[in-house]
């Protein structure tokens, strides 16, 4: 039976983008996982209920998510809740400093929908802290678009497996 690994994702500058293909590059590799790749502004209540995993990927935004992944989050939160317990997910956040508040709202949302994290939040730091650095095309070094591509990896197998 076919698993689905939803990657839901918002990029203004790229960086984003690139950390989510690679995973969705990693996961791929898994012949029994279909990967879905959406902007967060196309995902709605079917594909989260589709979905078997998740991947959420989010630029940091005045050291939150950016306000289109918080769409998501509320156009889907309730159509959801209490139907998708006990699914992995993991996070994803290109960051200008260090992330952590996005990583947090994350949590917090996934907590209350009782997915289950799998690996820690993939944070890639740009330090882009100027207006121009900030809204600057963004681009991602090559080992930490492994990292993304290894989780990716890893959350298809264990789909595959069943240990998720």
């Amino acid at each position: 039976m076919t698993k689905t690994l939803l990657i839901v994702y918002h990029s203004l500058t790229g960086g984003t983008l690139q950390m989510a293909q690679a995973v969705q590059a990693g996961a791929a590799a898994e012949p029994a996982v279909q990967v879905r790749l959406l902007h967060a502004a196309q995902a709605g209540v079917p594909d989260v209920l589709a979905a078997d995993g998740y991947v959420f990927a989010t630029p940091e935004n005045l050291a939150s998510m950016s306000g289109m992944l918080k769409d998501f989050f509320d156009r889907t939160y309730y159509g959801a809740l209490e139907r998708i317990e006990g699914r992995p997910y993991a996070a994803l956040i290109c960051a200008g400093s260090d992330g952590e508040g996005a990583a947090r709202q994350i949590a917090r949302i996934a907590l209350g929908w009782r997915l289950k994290p799998v690996a820690d939040p993939i944070i890639v730091c740009t330090h882009a802290q100027t207006p121009e650095a900030i809204l600057a095309p963004k681009t991602i070094a090559a080992d930490e678009r492994e990292r993304c591509r290894a989780l990716g990896e890893a959350l298809a197998t264990g789909l595959a497996l069943g240990v998720f």
